[in-house]
């Protein structure tokens, strides 16, 4: 099949981005950042998302990939991918270890400082996994698919964010998690449906 010109385009980026340009990795960042935005909420947890606001931590996995361009040297859109969500992920490990083992106040809370317009653009990345609730606020449906994500387990949040945010193949979320695509499938299907029953009990009266 013939590549599209979008196609060629990511091409052409993720080539100039494994040579060391950084106007090139700035760009792919900007081409994914309403899927790290919605991962690293998704992934962060309600004890992250209390003390700290998404928005920095998401500009910090930015600040550091731009800071190391020069580690991405495979041109390819998953290899981009990876490295930018593994990012993300471990920034957001290293957060949780940090609360969980502070016994005080954190320094302070979370500013709500989101923008409707940010939060739109989490709800269209949520709509790859989830029905919308008719007459639902936006803040209040992304607080709502939110919550029924905090209640999956570990496994089920990654399998879900994997498929339907980083946008990762079968294949790709098998070498992942250390699983068989047929395992991956079986994962996705049940976390999905478990989801969806999160959802439907939290959908609005």
């Amino acid at each position: 099949m013939d590549e599209g010109p979008e196609d060629q385009e990511l091409e052409v980026l993720t080539r100039a981005a494994a040579g060391g340009e950084r106007g090139a990795v700035d760009a792919l960042i900007a081409r994914y950042l309403p899927e790290l935005r919605a991962f690293v909420r998704l992934r962060a947890g309600a004890l992250i998302r209390q003390r700290e606001s998404s928005s920095d931590i998401v500009q910090s996995v930015c600040r550091e990939v731009l800071e190391h361009a020069e580690r991405f040297q495979h041109p390819s859109e998953s290899a981009f991918k990876r490295w930018l969500f593994t990012t993300a992920l471990r920034k957001l490990s290293n957060r949780r270890d940090f609360y969980l083992a502070e016994k005080r106040d954190v320094l302070r809370e979370a500013q709500q400082a989101d923008s409707m317009h940010g939060d739109r653009e989490l709800l269209d990345c949520y709509r790859n996994f989830s029905t919308p609730s008719h007459g639902a606020m936006i803040r209040e449906e992304v607080e709502r698919v939110e919550a029924a994500m905090e209640g999956l387990s570990d496994a089920n949040r990654e399998v879900i964010t994997l498929a339907h945010v980083v946008g990762l193949s079968r294949a790709e979320i098998a070498e992942q998690m250390d699983r068989s695509e047929s395992a991956v499938r079986v994962l996705l299907h049940r976390a999905l449906a478990q989801l969806s029953l999160r959802l439907r009990d939290r959908a609005p009266g």
